[in-house]
């Protein structure tokens, strides 16, 4: 955006002769003197102007969580960005003697008129205020020369009466433009919503808008004033950490500051729109108005904008910033202070103390050394082009860094178990991170089966595939699919974690066991919540199945009803129902879960 102006403004300067002014230096001292004794004209001329210039303002929502008027806080950051960008002098000015810009009637290329009122009191006090200050000099020296005079008395009523008026106007207007300058407005609707009483009631957003409408004149001033057109960015990030309310409340401030169509602002939203539809469709203010929260977007915003899927070198490129970035852990030599050896005692243990305390430090580096290059050696598959792991990495900055953070923690965990650094390699220890990042569940779930079937006695082969497993026991996730609804979500493309299990990492059984003791990344929570769905699904008794013998009593009882058929009936339906209680694969169906989960 900051390009397109400066070439659009370029090429504007090569037709005409102006310059835009600047509001800096000597350019401050003329915009005061604008801003006092000229009123701005809404000219043909201005509108036809094209090059713009851009002010960007930050506003993070989750720094005004914790406050009840979140919207308010996004009023406050946009007037507190607008005066410190062109400074609190100029505002206050014109908050105390500014006049609104007049629009111009037909063609017109005058910019600026005259405020015929304002220089001519002006004049008329500085004009009292020389007259008061003479008069009363005057009557100074009359009355040093005679003490009685009644014209020195005269001389002096006068002249402290217009030196009084005259000097009570100007001060009030300096004492006006002082207060401005420490008060501003960003204070003034802070203290409006910490009056909790004003802060429910109409009036409250009437003196916000004022506000608003005051700063929105004051940005037309500086448009004409500078010749160009002045857009104020907003970008708003962090809004979908935030309440449901909260989010009404700020699309809602949005809108307010929008609904002028003369308003010089511009939203940026950086959010994930599932997440601020949910929002609005669960807040209690929008019932009935944002019932589809998809649609009332779509009623917001003006300019939709999804950020495409990342290229292939940009992604190579942020996970290497990434790698680069965890430098300070990878090179961070591990220093150990020796214990103080006892000044008595005999001087051949010591020696030996001292060589067993020197020997087991060079083991260590050792160890320190070859666990640093297998981090290394593991973070450089993350990035490596030929590679195909960064292909399974999502387009998110977060995520990138998260993987990048647990793959060190993860190999010092894989080499205190493993002395002598055999089992998973470095490839495949990052491998099984970037799994357990992007599919939480569908691992819970394979890793949960493996438990399930090691305690009812049947284990898989250690050279089975992880994708075996989880593929043969699919079908009862899918049953589950109502109770594990937001696990789910959590999970990335189910197709690319077909290809990742089955293709490209095709982990074992006892691969899987080796890494999950160091598996730091991966909620363990998901798992017990899925044993006791199993649990629990395994706590219901099959259906009985229907006897040959109950259903000749209900034919024969069609043609003739006798008490005998009707009480073998009931008999045959009573022992199939108590052999169904007593069947022991119901009892070895229920010893699936293990004691924690019962104790859970």
């Amino acid at each position: 955006m900051q390009q397109e102006a400066r070439q659009l403004e370029a090429e504007l300067l090569q037709r005409v002769q102006w310059r835009p002014r600047s509001v800096r230096g000597w350019g401050l001292l003329q915009l005061l003197w604008y801003l006092v004794f000229l009123q701005p004209i809404i000219s043909e001329v201005h509108l036809r102007r094209k090059n713009v210039k851009f002010l960007f303002i930050r506003f993070s929502a989750w720094q005004y969580e914790g406050s009840d008027k979140l919207w308010a806080g996004l009023v406050t950051t946009l007037c507190e960005g607008i005066r410190h960008h062109y400074g609190a002098l100029p505002f206050s000015v014109y908050s105390v003697m500014g006049n609104k810009p007049a629009t111009a009637p037909g063609f017109c290329q005058r910019e600026w008129h005259c405020r015929g009122r304002v220089c001519l009191a002006l004049v008329a006090l500085v004009v009292a205020l020389g007259l008061g200050v003479s008069l009363l000099y005057l009557s100074l020296g009359s009355h040093a020369q005679s003490h009685s005079s009644t014209h020195s008395s005269v001389m002096w009523v006068f002249g402290g009466a217009a030196t009084t008026l005259s000097g009570s106007g100007l001060l009030m207007a300096v004492f006006s433009v002082i207060k401005h300058l420490f008060v501003s407005q960003r204070k003034k609707i802070e203290r409006l919503v910490s009056k909790e009483k004003f802060g429910s009631q109409l009036g409250f957003m009437c003196e916000v808008k004022k506000e608003v409408e005051l700063l929105t004149d004051f940005l037309c001033f500086l448009e004409i004033y500078q010749r160009r057109r002045l857009r104020v960015v907003l970008e708003i990030t962090g809004l979908d950490t935030c309440y449901s309310d909260h989010v009404v409340g700020v699309l809602n401030a949005i809108n307010t500051l929008l609904s002028d169509c003369h308003a010089p602002f511009i939203f940026i939203l950086v959010v994930d729109p599932s997440i601020l539809a949910a929002c609005l469709e669960s807040s209690g203010s929008m019932k009935g108005t944002a019932d589809n929260g998809y649609v009332f977007l779509n009623r917001t915003v003006t300019l939709p904008f999804s950020v495409p899927i990342m290229g292939h070198r940009t992604k190579l490129q942020f996970l290497h910033d990434a790698v680069q970035s965890r430098d300070d852990l990878l090179y961070r030599e591990m220093t150990r202070q020796l214990r103080p050896l006892s000044p008595g005692g005999d001087e051949g243990a010591q020696l030996l103390t001292r060589d067993a305390q020197a020997g087991a430090e060079r083991a260590q580096s050792l160890i320190d050394a070859e666990a640093t290059r297998r981090i290394q050696q593991a973070l450089f598959c993350l990035h490596d082009e030929r590679d195909c792991l960064y292909e399974y990495v999502p387009d998110n900055l977060v995520c990138m860094r998260r993987i990048v953070n647990t793959v060190p923690i993860t190999l010092r965990l894989l080499q205190q178990q493993q002395r002598d650094f055999g089992g998973p390699t470095p490839r495949q220890a990052v491998a099984w991170v970037v799994l357990a990042n992007q599919w939480p569940c569908r691992l819970s779930w394979a890793l949960q089966c493996l438990e399930d079937q090691q305690q009812a006695g049947g284990a898989h082969e250690a050279r089975a595939r992880l994708w075996d497993v989880f593929r043969d026991n699919s079908s009862e996730l899918h049953s589950l699919t109502k109770e594990l609804h937001n696990v789910l979500d959590l999970d990335g493309d189910p197709e690319l974690f077909q290809r990742f299990l089955s293709a490209d990492f095709p982990f074992t059984v006892a691969e899987a066991q080796n890494l999950l003791r160091c598996t730091v990344n991966l909620d363990h929570s998901i798992r017990r919540r899925m044993g006791l769905l199993l649990a629990v699904k395994a706590l219901k008794p099959p259906s009985p199945p229907k006897s040959p013998a109950g259903d000749a009593p209900h034919a024969a009882n069609g043609a003739n009803h006798t008490p005998s058929a009707a009480s073998t009936a009931h008999g045959a339906s009573h022992g199939a129902s108590h052999g169904a209680s007593h069947d022991p694969r119901a009892a070895r169906a229920v010893t699936r879960a293990n004691p924690a989960r019962e104790v859970s």
